[in-house]
This record gives structure tokens, sequence and C-alpha cells, in this order.
């Protein structure tokens, strides 16, 4: 299962990014996933949860955008929603010869929400000495 090893990688460089920011914990996670990715949301975020687990990122909520795929066509310049599985012949002319696929491949990550460590002390409190 490859959703494993999108977690994988996605909680790495979250982790990265946050623990270079000074955050001491990652509360949510928000990806976009296109509808052409090969990517199977609810596996993601099992995998997700597991990948979590020991880092900055555990119990962070995971939240998924889906991209629907769009086609356009070089001929006629027609648009169409690709659809799964994917029509990448063109209904306004038929060609399929000159197809651009606009969207639908995208896995990126979009935002990332956490707590940042407060700010050290700037002079550490000395104990008060106990009087005899």
């Amino acid at each position: 299962m490859h959703e494993m090893s999108i977690a994988m990688a996605v909680v790495g460089q979250v982790e990265e990014a946050a623990l270079a920011g000074g955050a001491s914990a990652v509360s949510a996670v928000r990806l976009q996933v296109g509808e052409l990715a090969g990517v199977v949301p609810d596996a993601l975020a099992f995998c997700f949860e597991l990948a979590c687990a020991g880092t900055v990122l555990e119990g962070a909520a995971l939240t998924t955008e889906s991209v629907p795929a769009r086609a356009r066509c070089g001929s006629c310049t027609a648009e169409w929603p690709v659809g799964m599985p994917p029509e990448l012949c063109c209904p306004g002319c038929g060609l399929a010869t000159d197809v651009a696929l606009l969207s639908g491949r995208e896995l990126q990550i979009l935002s990332v929400h956490w707590e940042e460590d407060g700010p050290a002390p700037a002079h550490p409190r000395e104990p008060i000495p106990e009087e005899a």
C-alpha cells in the first residue's frame, strides 16, 4: 500500500518544518489530493495516524481536499471533467492526440497548524534560600 509511504513522507516533511519552526506539537495537516493521484483517502488517513506515532504530529488531524481531474483539448480548446476511469478523448472534437491534463494529479501539503514552544525566560529565577 503506497499510502503508507506517502503518509511517512508527509510526516517527515511536516516534522522537519515544525521542529525548525520551534513547534512543540502539530495539531492539523491539510493535503490536496488529485482525483488521478491514485490515493485512497481512508487508507491515507489510517496510515497517517500510524506514521504520526511518537512524533510531534501524534494526534494531529488530517484533512484531505480532493481536486477533480480536468483536461483541455489543444485542437479545439474544449475543457472537460476527466472522471474515473479517465476519459482523455475530447468530447468536443473526438480527438485524443493533443490533450493536456489541467488538474487531478496533485498531492501536496496545503497547510500545517502547530503550537510553538513558549519563549524561554530571559533570566531564570534563582531559588529563594531558606532562612535559618
